[in-house]
């Protein structure tokens, strides 16, 4: 009889573990699906300020802090260039895209002077981001392609520049 409840307990607490751990993994599936609900959200409000920006000058000028004048539509392209960007960060951040393929993306965002424009004139910006922050080290990756694209002697961009490593 001492052995019927020795095994019985054991394989209660088993059972007890076993189903705690399924518990954990529900929570864990859960909280990243309510990060990337919430990232979500977040990316559709920056969209949608960001289309309203480009379609109303006065709001527009909201968002002008570029250390240089420019005009209206300068203005526009910069935030439809922002606009792609950030698009381009979040399919990262839920998963979409893993850090070669984001690469891949910036690689031809780069070979527009429109984008480049914009990315040298946002440059103050990225300085206040934290070093270590994966926005400032995508950034980086950005400020490399930019740079490797415009030493470069081939007219080959889509093999310039190697991704950097998870």
């Amino acid at each position: 009889m001492a052995t019927q409840s020795s095994a019985i307990r054991r394989f209660g607490s088993a059972a007890r573990a076993k189903a705690g751990s399924a518990v954990g993994a529900v929570r864990e599936r859960g909280s990243r699906h309510r990060r990337r609900a919430v990232l979500t959200e977040q990316h559709r409000l920056h969209f949608d300020l960001l289309c309203k920006a480009m379609d109303d000058p006065a709001l527009a000028a909201v968002l002008n802090t570029y250390e240089t004048e420019i005009g209206p539509e300068k203005q526009r392209q910069y935030l439809f260039a922002n606009a792609l960007y950030i698009n381009a960060l979040y399919f990262h951040r839920i998963g979409a895209l893993d850090r070669a393929e984001l690469h891949g993306h910036f690689r031809i965002m780069c070979q527009n002077p429109v984008f480049r424009e914009y990315w040298a004139a946002t440059k103050h910006h990225r300085k206040s981001l934290p070093d270590t922050s994966d926005e400032a080290q995508l950034g980086r990756m950005m400020d490399t392609l930019i740079q490797d694209q415009t030493d470069a002697e081939a007219d080959e961009w889509w093999v310039i520049g190697e991704p950097d490593e998870e």
